[in-house]
């Protein structure tokens, strides 16, 4: 394996490799803090080991030891970022030694240690803020970079181990992490609390360690499938994603045996900022994708498609991982669509896609390096680098390949074979491309005429747009014409059939459509409400981009029902956009700024500190954000 330097991490990747976990949790809600401990089991990598560096986020560190020996530790200068590396000297030296075999000597190194209120992993929330309003919860989120805040670790995609934890919480919660359940049982030092306990036996990167702490309920949905949530979402949930073993077993029949045993999913309180998480055994999602209709249930295919790309193959840093997780996760999501439904439906997504790669690439500028498929993340936020770039670009790649080298069976084969080669390590964009020509070997005239550069460190859009199918998209690109160019004279001819004619995805590419167009006139806007009664649709995706589009239009009665929107969910794809948008309507610049600080709290401190950034506030200034 090629070492490669990590620019996200201060640990030593190259010197050592943390092959085990074993973490003891007590979680404290009254003082938001995980009192700790962590036995890491350190392979050695080179001679004369004396020392090694963790990395680390605002944890207070009470004691360090190597195999049962005192060891002096060191917190270094604070990054901005990244956090604090903690420097350990070992009370010996140790080498990697040769027989017939390389093989390293071990050294396990453990750390008492207490996270900080403010850890950026973790979310606590008041009961308040919860479903049923009687218990606090507590979830983390630790990809990419913010697993150091939880535990002192090698927080770096390259370095993948497994893991047993053991968590003592309040009696009438249950914990639940990104691992199997391997019992529980009363705390015997408190009488109230309850010892919950996990393993994960599979390698995986620090980013997939998750906890979640509520008073949560389960559903079976299938043979190795539970859904959880707190009881107001669970029955919802259930109908929501039965579909679960369905996807799993098309996943398995693209792209080899599931590996990691249990495949649950729990459905966290509104705040969580993403539309799901792909821990593994537990797949986090939003939820923003309880439609009522199952027509969200789609991030499922997702979050299972990552059991084999990102949870089983692992890129080794973050420059690359973004594409090479997403890209390849999209395309088997895709592929799972394709089985299930048809051919036309992965085309239609592919289109949604590129117009979400259109609006990345403008966000960002079109000569942003952000907007490369493998960026340079030098003194880069990787929450920062984060957009719907390296899912649809990278799609976009592999699809463009896939034309070229014979068709979705063809290259599904590539890919299936790629998975079985790396599985259980870690991949950098290099390996995976000469990979690539090695497989396809008779092909590689084909295969050399790409424009690999432009594809990869290119700015921008990607070099080639793939021609989709547009069989589904066409009625959507219609009747958004129709919008576009109708005078009020031609209102009468619009009828609440236009819509019901369409399907949740095509309803959602339709509005995606008219985001791309000027700002259409108020006149128009009050009445497709009049006609379509878009105020009162439940489907996220639908409501998110049909509040942008009343605000584009500067139509203020969507003001409050957009930053309601905004803050009653935290989901960073709805809340930031939504954000900005009515802060671009400079009457309600203000108003968004007053209504993010009343609710920052409610926040994740991500999806905070991305939305200060957004709204242009200066931290410094003002204190209220702080």
């Amino acid at each position: 394996m090629t070492p490669v330097l990590d620019p996200s991490s201060f640990s030593s990747v190259s010197k050592c490799a943390t092959k085990h976990l074993n973490l003891i949790y007590h979680v404290e809600f009254d003082r938001r803090v995980l009192k700790g401990k962590v036995a890491l089991t350190v392979e050695v990598l080179e001679d004369k080991l004396s020392s090694l560096t963790l990395d680390s986020k605002d944890l207070k560190i009470f004691k360090v030891s190597a195999n049962g020996q005192a060891a002096q530790f060191a917190l270094g200068t604070k990054h901005k970022f990244k956090g604090s590396p903690l420097e350990i000297t070992l009370p010996f030296e140790l080498s990697r030694y040769c027989h017939k075999l390389v093989l390293g000597q071990h050294v396990i190194v453990e750390i008492e240690y207490e996270t900080s209120p403010s850890a950026t992993a973790l979310q606590w929330l008041t009961p308040t803020q919860t479903a049923g309003k009687k218990h606090p919860y507590l979830f983390s989120q630790c990809q990419a970079t913010h697993c150091r805040t939880m535990i002192p670790c090698q927080d770096s995609p390259s370095v993948k181990h497994t893991y047993y934890a053991q968590v003592s919480v309040p009696r009438e919660l249950v914990a639940l992490m990104s691992a199997l359940h391997d019992g529980q049982e009363p705390d015997p030092s408190d009488s109230s609390r309850v010892i919950y306990r996990f393993r994960q036996p599979v390698p995986m990167p620090s980013y997939l360690i998750a906890i979640v702490v509520g008073a949560l309920e389960s559903r079976e949905i299938g043979p190795r499938s539970r859904v959880w949530s707190e009881k107001e979402y669970v029955d919802e949930a259930a109908f929501e994603f039965s579909e679960t073993e369905t996807m799993l077993k098309t996943a398995e029949s693209l792209a080899g045996p599931y590996v990691w045993g249990q495949y649950d999913v729990l459905v966290l309180p509104p705040s969580f900022p993403y539309g799901g998480m792909e821990n593994p055994c537990l797949t986090f999602v939003t939820p923003t994708v309880l439609a009522g209709d199952r027509s969200l249930a789609g991030v499922i295919a997702h979050e299972i498609s990552h059991s084999w790309t990102g949870n089983l193959v692992t890129n080794r840093t973050w420059e690359g991982i973004f594409w090479l997780n997403e890209g390849h996760t999209v395309y088997i999501e895709r592929m799972i669509a394709r089985c299930m439904e048809s051919e036309q439906l992965r085309q239609f997504k592919g289109i949604g896609g590129w117009k979400e790669l259109q609006e990345s690439v403008k966000q960002f500028g079109a000569n942003n390096v952000l907007t490369n498929l493998v960026p340079n993340l030098h003194e880069v936020d990787t929450d920062e680098a984060f957009s719907s770039v390296p899912y649809e670009k990278g799609f976009a790649l592999l699809y463009h390949l896939e034309e070229l080298l014979g068709g979705p069976e063809v290259f599904m084969g590539f890919v299936k074979s790629y998975i079985q080669l790396f599985a259980y390590g870690t991949v950098t964009t290099e390996e995976w491309k000469n990979y690539l020509f090695t497989y396809f070997k008779d092909k590689v005239d084909i295969l050399n005429k790409v424009d690999w550069n432009a594809w990869m460190h290119t700015p921008g859009m990607a070099p080639v747009k793939p021609q989709y199918d547009t069989t589904m998209a066409d009625a959507c690109t219609a009747l958004c014409q129709r919008w576009v160019k109708a005078k009020e004279e031609d209102f009468a001819s619009f009828t609440e059939a236009d819509v019901k004619k369409l399907n949740s995805p095509q309803l959602i590419e339709f509005m995606a459509l008219l985001l791309q167009e000027e700002p259409l006139p108020l006149s128009h806007v009050k009445k497709m409400q009049e006609v379509y009664q878009l105020n009162s649709v439940k489907n996220a995706e639908v409501r998110f981009r049909w509040l942008r589009i009343c605000v584009k239009a500067h139509w203020e009665e969507a003001v409050p029902l957009a930053l309601k929107m905004a803050t009653e969910q935290g989901r960073m794809k709805f809340t930031r956009p939504l954000f900005k948008e009515v802060y671009n309507f400079s009457k309600y610049s203000d108003e968004a700024v007053k209504t993010f600080k009343e609710n920052r709290g409610a926040l994740h401190p991500v999806t905070a500190m991305m939305v200060v950034k957004d709204l242009k506030i200066n931290v410094a200034l003002d204190k209220s954000v702080c």
